[in-house]
């Protein structure tokens, strides 16, 4: 079976502002409400998490992703409307870039050896 990707990055300067991995966080933040949480769903460490939402919060305008401050019942992460906004945007232009392409990958697939015979 083949699978064909692909993948969009925004860059802010030398560093990448926005791409599937920091989309996935982002969603994964979302459905959490932790970055610690969404890190270990994500197979990834905290620290890269955390890394990687300082790069997004520094490239914007404003921060997608605010924690709030624990207590009694602890503290969490969720997205900012910033976040929100971006992270509904990425996903849409990555869906119209890979409709616009579709047929050309779809043409590119057909050309390549089966899995099978590369054993």
């Amino acid at each position: 079976m083949h699978r064909l990707d692909l993948k969009i990055r925004l860059h802010c300067g030398s560093e990448i502002a926005m791409g599937p991995g920091k989309a996935d966080l982002l969603d994964a933040i979302r459905q959490t409400g932790s970055i610690s949480a969404a890190a270990r769903s994500l197979g990834m460490s905290y620290r890269r998490a955390w890394l990687l939402v300082e790069t997004m919060n520094r490239c914007f305008r404003e921060p997608l992703v605010t924690t709030l401050a624990g207590g009694r019942h602890g503290g969490g992460t969720q997205l900012t409307e910033l976040g929100e906004q971006v992270l509904r945007r990425y996903r849409e232009l990555c869906a119209q870039a890979l409709a616009a392409v579709q047929g050309g990958l779809d043409e590119l697939a057909g050309l390549l050896a089966d899995p099978a015979t590369q054993l």
